[in-house]
């Protein structure tokens, strides 16, 4: 469902003056302001006084905010349940009792002027396509898009997101590139990441260098670009199996990726059934001296992700009973979390980054 005319539903709580609009000028008043009564387009209050008044209507009506992602609302009722995000003016949900979903419907529409867009099939350049066996979530239309207004529709695919062992640097010789070229290109791939995983390496690569993009660095986008060209149908699809919700994971680290900082980048992806549905890949904020530290640090942000989820999903009723698996291809970085003695090689490593140990010893993640 998307809201009409959302910023003018919002009360301010402050006092605003603004002058008399051309037109509407009052005749032996030129000199005199109206105050506001309620927001206004263009208005900075509005989009925090539009919020305050959705979340205070949701809070009145049953409605639970999660703790852990304020844009999400639950509603439980008779054992039912109702989950509505929140996005600026559109609203997603969906629940397990059809009445609930018809009475919020009306609640909304008898509330607010509302405009009921059916069973979500595109949201914010995201394609959704909905079937008996499950959902499937693309960006096709969208990287088409990217292709012909970067002339490259016609470009020949590759079969990876970047070549094979580059290494770009911000002090690479060539032609210097127009920056707002760049950072427009960088900035739709950027977006296409939302569904697609596989290339989030390779944009946040290119991504290092949008003040002063090389003639290298450009290459390595348009080499994004051609294997895009080749890969339009990928997207993501969550199956309606009726196996049990469980999440897993998967962390790495590479080494010494960044030439010019000699940072490492982290990446992790987590899973469930058999679909990705959260990823990240970010330079590590601190220099690594062994490989072993590299995969150690790139797995507390992992861990630090895995906690915020499961207590998320614990707020819509998937609670995850069993420790959640975690995937490392360093064995050196595994014993490292499960032993609590220090040794001569990790000493070294800061004490926030041991805190893997103490869930392990809980049996939250393995």
């Amino acid at each position: 469902m998307d809201v009409k005319s959302t910023f003018l539903n919002g009360v301010l709580e402050e006092e605003v003056y603004v002058e008399q609009p051309p037109g509407y000028v009052k005749k032996g008043a030129e000199g005199k302001v109206l105050k506001l009564k309620k927001a206004l387009y263009g208005l900075k209050q509005a989009p925090r006084a539009w919020n305050t008044r959705i979340d205070q209507y949701f809070k009145s009506h049953g409605f639970l905010q999660c703790p852990y992602e304020n844009a999400l609302y639950v509603k439980v009722k008779n054992g039912d349940m109702l989950v509505v995000a929140l996005y600026v003016d559109d609203l997603i949900f969906m629940g397990s009792n059809c009445e609930m979903i018809d009475e919020f419907k009306k609640a909304m529409v008898g509330e607010f002027e509302m405009k009921d867009l059916g069973l979500m099939f595109y949201f914010l350049g995201l394609e959704i396509k909905q079937g008996d066996g499950g959902i499937f979530v693309s960006q096709e239309t969208y990287a088409k898009e990217i292709l012909r207004r970067f002339k490259m529709e016609d470009c020949k695919p590759v079969s990876t997101p970047v070549d094979c062992g580059v290494k770009l640097s911000r002090h690479d010789m060539g032609k210097v590139i127009d920056a707002t070229l760049y950072k427009s290109l960088v900035g739709c791939l950027r977006y296409l990441t939302c569904t697609r995983p596989d290339i989030l390496y390779a944009v946040g690569l290119v991504s290092r260098f949008m003040e002063e993009p090389r003639a290298t660095h450009w290459k390595t986008i348009k080499w994004i670009l051609c294997y895009v060209q080749g890969t339009l149908s990928l997207g993501l699809f969550y199956s309606s199996s009726t196996n049990k919700l469980a999440i897993f994971g998967y962390s790495d680290s590479d080494w010494d990726g960044d030439i010019n900082e000699r940072k490492n980048t982290s990446g992790f992806a987590f899973c469930m059934r058999d679909a990705a549905f959260t990823w990240v890949s970010k330079k590590q904020h601190i220099i690594t001296l062994l490989t072993c530290e590299a995969e150690y640090v790139a797995a507390a942000a992992c861990v630090c992700h895995v906690i915020w989820l499961r207590r998320l999903l614990k707020e819509i009723n998937f609670i995850q009973d069993e420790a959640t698996q975690i995937y490392l291809d360093s064995k050196s970085a595994i014993e490292l979390a499960k032993n609590p003695v220090h040794h001569e090689r990790n000493k070294h490593i800061d004490v926030r980054f041991h805190f893997i140990r103490e869930q392990v010893k809980e049996k939250i993640l393995s």
